[in-house]
């Protein structure tokens, strides 16, 4: 993808960032960069590579599925405006 400095001033409007000349110089050089690098790495042949979820094969450390907390359910819903059967009610707001 090519970009020219018209691009990197439309899109420095568009982030509402003030950028002047030798900035934009700058920034064009660096994106022109970047985006050699993505087409790059776009041309190298992945179909024999399977999709990995994480780039380091680790394992998550799993826990007990337990309650650990009491249950507070009539604490808290005792200083709650309104309750029925157990739920919180509250005014309609959408009509």
């Amino acid at each position: 993808m090519a970009l020219n400095l018209d691009d990197v001033r439309r899109a420095a409007h568009l982030a509402r960032i003030a950028i002047d000349d030798a900035e934009a110089e700058a920034t064009l050089a660096q994106l022109t960069r970047v985006f050699g690098m993505i087409e790059e790495m776009q041309a190298v042949d992945v179909s024999g590579i399977k999709p990995m979820s994480h780039a380091q094969d680790l394992a998550l450390r799993l826990r007990e599925d337990k309650v650990t907390e009491p249950n507070q359910r009539e604490l808290f819903q005792s200083v709650a405006p309104e309750t029925d059967a157990g739920l919180y009610l509250v005014p309609k707001v959408i009509e």
